[in-house]
């Protein structure tokens, strides 16, 4: 029975860039929307933004399209995954403070659900790595090669 067990384990453990992947791909997914929008009218994101008291509204506002759009690049190659996860994080962190808290958890009424869900999902990416589908794997392990 260990040895079935073992054997199982090493299989799932070897399609575990599968789910990194995934997850990947839907934050991009995620996140080209309010990029694309965001970039559609940047004047109207800083006057949002203003309206929020956000510091430095049209600089806060290019930093949040440049990130969420870098983002969607590089999370869909899968290049300095741990590296963007970072500031997507800090973007995820603000849009629950500024944007969604107040209106609860539940997605339906705008709350922070969904981009709670991101944020964790960045965590994931951000302890885990990007996993062997990624363009980090590939530049990684042919270095160490």
């Amino acid at each position: 029975m260990n040895a079935r067990f073992a054997t199982w384990n090493t299989r799932l453990t070897q399609l575990g860039f599968i789910p990194l992947l995934l997850v990947r791909l839907v934050l991009a997914y995620g996140f080209y929307g309010p990029a694309t929008k965001k970039w559609s009218n940047i004047q109207d994101i800083a006057d949002w933004f203003a309206g929020m008291n956000i510091p430095l509204p049209k600089l806060s506002a290019y930093l949040a399209a440049g990130t969420e759009a870098l983002g969607v690049l590089l999370l869909t190659l899968g290049l300095a995954t741990r590296i963007i996860s970072i500031p997507l994080m800090i973007v995820m962190l603000v849009a629950i403070k500024t944007v969604h808290w107040e209106n609860g958890f539940d997605a339906g009424n705008n709350g922070f659900e969904i981009p709670l869900y991101y944020l964790l999902m960045l965590l994931t990416l951000f302890c885990f790595g990007p996993g062997k589908a990624s363009l980090d794997y590939l530049l990684w392990h042919r270095r160490r090669s």
